[in-house]
């Protein structure tokens, strides 16, 4: 059962999948949403005349702060987000929205809408925002030990700074909503959202009504990644305050330039380092200060901190540690949750200082990577306990083995030494990921399953599907729980109507969540239905009984054939304040072996091989898991080595296309890709043993960077490789030039 297809997979290749935007001609005399940007990055707004708008043919109405009934604040954490500012505060940031009888008539009247600024300065970057002393919130920290003290007592000591890069969703969807007026005069809300009783939230507070007279239903999203877990919610408020206004359907759906112009993005960080170390390359301590770009406002800013915090160390135990990060106020979008939350920005870090540790002291990376490993009984830097350590060693040497990599090891520096201006590189890291919400509350989820007379069942849960196989999951995990085969078992579009106060899609916990409420909802009914089919098959006489007669047999007893099953993850819990706790539910590990080549005339890079073996506990679908980890693998080697974000010098995203935003095709994919899963690793206390999968893999792309700096140091002498994320040629080439300027 587990290599079973995405349930949609047809569907997307044949194009039959209907996502929000496809719903638009179920309504008739729906208007369209356009905004007035600001060409300011800050400014005040000190004046605004919609007058010549509404004498645009076509154009029905505007939207100003005046017609907000409620709230006029779509911020998921703090209230710093007002869908019409008085203040601008990034550049092309919406001031107003004129809704039209057609978009090309919104578009006409947005660009008549007279606004007047005062522009003030700016704040573009993380180092600006330090030395100005902008932030919206730290420092937050967590300590083992003394750090400064064994750093200082160390036999070597290293200090430096990385610069590490953000990254554009690319979501295939952009955001969308389209809003309607429901039978009984409340809201319904089409949205492409991974959590649908957030987006219920916040427009519930700008229309300043309550929540149930608003239903936030989502079909599907092609694509998220996290930047629809909080910023769905403006798009889904305009849109509904302008039904709210006209009694109208109305649709909000940003082009790609729009899009990318007016979203956040994977936080870009910056982090300094102090590190002591022992002569065989074992860290002693650590003293690291990172600075994320939080954006215009705060958003999920401080719980991707924390991960990033929390994650700082990896697959490694450090003795003794200072970690501490702040969030900048910068005039940039509002840099949001992005595959990993702030994962990968700590991990990226703490293997680029174990990598300068083993070229300082001439040591093999790999061999200090492995010195440094968790091992049975150890603690993470917040008070977790490693459960399972053991798996980070045991995958390591299986991964060495079956990439043979201690003989291509040999194979690259024979190549090496054989060719002047090409060189190749391989390395091998590891993963260790720990999956929960950062957010304790956030681990509960519900579900409904519903079961008719013909023996069809319907099911319902809190979970969104955003193309990455969750849908697929919970339809197995139904089937199997009730004995029946996959197309008796239909997963309904998630709705606020059918599940409440659910949490987001995210985290990699959506099967774990939703799959367990969907077991506990089905374990209810065969506990009803058993006592019905032991009656029906005592009177069989030993033959069988058809499932559809056991549910008749049990409707006309009048048993009841629905339930709500709950879940909430166990024994979790994390106190910032002493930054103490147990976070996760358990950690995902894995590992990956990427050999590259490099020219050194170019600084151009190709992918030759990747080797990855990873902990899925006992799988719920390998053929799915495998799409994550292949997809989240080359998401990982494009924000590494593609993808850089680039504003100019008055806060405009430069890179807002695919034509200058490089991103990850065909030429990018390595020619030989190994993927495999660890086996014997079932995970207990989870859905049917297996373990999250969505995040995981990303920073398995890691093993790419380091092949890079491998490649890099083959063209020097020895000593530290520098090297900025993202990789780009032109990076590479300069740290080549670095490595050879080395005596």
């Amino acid at each position: 059962m587990s290599g079973f297809p995405h349930e949609s997979a047809v569907a997307h290749a044949t194009g039959a999948a209907l996502y929000t935007d496809d719903l638009l001609n179920r309504f008739p005399g729906i208007l369209h949403a356009w905004p007035v940007l600001s060409p300011h990055a800050h400014a005040l707004v000190t004046g605004l005349d919609v007058a010549a708008a509404i004498a645009v043919p076509g154009v029905v109405t505007t939207l100003t702060a005046s017609d907000v009934p409620g709230e006029g604040d779509s911020g998921a954490n703090k209230r710093d987000e007002p869908l019409f500012p008085s203040e601008v505060t990034y550049h092309s940031q919406p001031i107003a929205w004129v809704l039209a009888d057609t978009l090309e008539a919104a578009r006409l009247g947005a660009a008549q809408v007279s606004v007047q600024y005062k522009p003030l300065s700016a704040i573009l970057s993380i180092h600006d925002a330090i030395e100005a002393e902008s932030f919206h919130s730290g420092p937050f920290r967590i300590r083992r030990g003394d750090a400064a003290l064994e750093v200082a007592n160390s036999p070597h000591r290293l200090s430096g700074q990385l610069e590490i890069g953000g990254q554009e969703h690319f979501y295939l969807e952009t955001q969308c909503a389209i809003s309607r007026m429901d039978d009984a005069g409340g809201i319904l809300v089409h949205s492409s959202t991974q959590h649908p009783s957030e987006t219920q939230e916040v427009v519930a507070r700008v229309l300043g009504i309550p929540r149930h007279l608003i239903t936030v239903e989502c079909l599907r999203m092609g694509g998220a990644f996290g930047g629809k877990e909080v910023q769905a919610n403006p798009w889904a408020a305009v849109a509904a305050l302008g039904t709210w206004k006209t009694e109208r359907p109305v649709r909000v759906r940003l082009p790609r330039v729009l899009d990318m112009a007016l979203t956040g993005k994977r936080h870009p960080f910056y982090g300094r380092f102090n590190a002591g170390f022992d002569t065989d390359g074992r860290l002693r301590g650590l003293e690291l200060s990172m600075y994320s770009d939080g954006g215009w406002s705060l958003d999920l800013s401080d719980p991707v901190l924390w991960r990033a915090l929390f994650h700082c160390d990896n697959a490694y135990l450090i003795p003794a540690l200072d970690a501490a990060g702040w969030v900048c106020k910068t005039n940039k979008t509002s840099q949001t949750a992005f595959r990993g939350f702030g994962g990968p920005q700590g991990m990226i870090a703490v293997e680029d200082i174990l990598d300068r540790i083993a070229r300082h002291l001439d040591l093999s990376p790999h061999a200090v990577r492995e010195r440094n490993f968790y091992r049975e009984g150890d603690v993470t830097h917040y008070g977790q306990p490693v459960k399972d350590a053991s798996r980070i060693a045991r995958i390591w040497q299986e991964l060495k083995e079956s990439s043979d990599y201690e003989a291509r090891l040999q194979s690259v520096a024979q190549f090496n030494s054989t060719h002047k201006h090409l060189k190749r590189g391989i390395a091998i890291t590891p993963v260790k990921f720990g999956i929960s919400f950062t957010a304790t509350f956030f681990n509960q989820a519900g579900a409904l399953v519903l079961i008719y007379r013909d023996g069809s069942v319907q099911v319902n849960h809190g979970g969104t599907e955003m193309g990455q196989g969750l849908h697929t999951k919970i339809r197995r995990i139904a089937a199997e729980s009730l004995g029946l085969p996959l197309d008796a078992i239909r997963v309904m579009p998630t709705s606020t109507a059918k599940i409440p106060n659910t949490s987001p899609t995210a985290a990699s916990a959506g099967t774990d969540l939703n799959g367990a409420a969907v077991l506990d909802a089905c374990k209810q009914i065969q506990a009803r239905l058993a006592p019905v089919a032991a009656g029906l098959l005592e009177r069989a006489e030993g033959r069988s009984v058809p499932f559809v007669d056991v549910v008749e047999a049990a409707y006309r007893q009048r048993i009841q054939l629905f339930a709500h099953g709950y879940y909430r993850t166990p024994e979790i819990h994390f106190d910032p304040k002493t930054a103490t706790g147990k976070p996760f539910h358990y950690f995902a590990y894995g590992a990956a072996v990427s050999e590259v080549e490099v020219d050194g005339f170019t600084g151009e890079n190709r992918t030759l091989r990747v080797d990855i073996l990873q902990d899925t506990g006992d799988s719920v679908s390998t053929l799915v898991d495998r799409g994550q980890i292949e997809g989240g693998f080359v998401q990982g080697l494009g924000w590494l080595t593609l993808e850089e974000l680039v504003w100019d010098d008055k806060g405009k995203l430069a890179t807002a296309g695919a034509s200058t935003y490089k991103l990850p095709s065909w030429p990018e994919m390595p020619p030989v890709f190994n993927v495999g899963f660890l086996q014997r690793a079932t995970e207990p206390g989870v859905i049917f043993g297996s373990k999250a999968v969505g995040e995981p893999p990303l920073m398995l792309a890691i093993s790419v960077r380091e092949a890079i700096r491998a490649a890099i140091a083959a063209f020097g002498k020895g000593g530290v490789i520098t090297l900025d994320s993202p990789a780009t040629p032109e990076r590479i080439y300069w740290a080549i030039e670095r490595a050879r300027s080395v005596a």
